[in-house]
């Protein structure tokens, strides 16, 4: 799941490792500062964004729940990591239905080879694991996969 909460005053960025407590981390995956966008910019009402992201566990497991619930526990969660935070002025949740991976394509590690001449393969986090090291895992399989095809 993803909070933005536009707010007129945040000046920081948090990743997990840096979301304290370990229930934090189970809820809270990053937490980061966004600028205004050109159109937004003209309104001295709207500072920047201040966009949360969840685990996938979380965004899983909370799925069905009500938007107002999540939100509220999100933003439980952020008062315990960044006490005295302003209220935001406005905010959007956005579920995150068919983007987080929570069953990696099956019997194809990595990659799939989708033809061999021309060579075309297929990869991504999709065939690992919803974060980066499964994008870089994936990426390591498309390589060896065109270098045993060359």
């Amino acid at each position: 799941m993803k909070v933005i909460a536009h707010s007129k005053h945040v000046g920081m960025i948090i990743n997990q490792e840096e979301c304290g407590n370990i229930e934090s981390r189970i809820l809270l995956n990053m937490v980061q500062v966004k600028e205004r966008e050109p159109a937004e910019a003209k309104s001295s009402e709207i500072g920047p964004s201040l966009v949360i992201h969840t685990t996938v566990p979380f965004g899983v497991a909370y799925l069905e729940h009500s938007i107002e619930d999540v939100q509220e526990l999100i933003f439980q969660q952020l008062e315990n990591i960044l006490p005295g935070l302003p209220q935001p002025v406005a905010t959007k949740c956005l579920k995150w239905r068919h983007s987080q991976v929570t069953n990696a394509a099956a019997n194809c590690p990595g990659q799939m080879t989708l033809h061999l001449k021309p060579f075309l393969a297929c990869g991504g986090d999709g065939f690992t694991q919803s974060n980066f090291d499964g994008c870089i895992t994936s990426a390591l399989c498309v390589l060896e996969a065109l270098k045993n095809h060359l």
